[in-house]
């Protein structure tokens, strides 16, 4: 356990926050292992190589993703005011989120459950 008080904790604690520009998407509609397949394609390339990669592939999680890129680069350059050309995808994940549960009918009286899962969508960039 931490020694001191409970205000020093947390300025400790809030010390360390991060100050890269970043961007999250919260209750996105994709599963989080799809979400996955298209973070892993643009994960440590720059920013223009992965709005490029985002654009351009088929699943739907790219477009939610591509949105989500351009905000965090534009936190970038209006927040953090970072050069655009120096920016590259240092950090993206997507977490679980709540699962929304529906019921199927099927034969016989019976009831399959329907799973409709859901992510949390971060996307942190730094500076080369």
């Amino acid at each position: 356990m931490a020694k001191g008080h409970r205000s020093q904790i947390k300025r400790e604690r809030n010390a360390n926050n991060d100050k890269r520009p970043s961007a999250k998407l919260s209750y996105a509609r994709v599963s989080t292992q799809k979400a996955c397949f298209v973070l892993d394609a643009i994960r440590g390339k720059d920013v223009e190589t992965a709005l490029g990669i985002v654009t351009y592939n088929p699943r739907y999680a790219s477009r939610l993703i591509e949105k989500l890129l351009k905000s965090a680069i534009a936190n970038a350059e209006n927040n953090s005011g970072l050069n655009r050309a120096n920016l590259y995808v240092a950090e993206c994940f997507a977490g679980d989120a709540p699962t929304m549960k529906r019921i199927h009918p099927r034969a016989q009286g019976r009831a399959y459950r329907i799973l409709k899962r859901m992510s949390h969508i971060t996307i942190i960039l730094d500076e080369r």
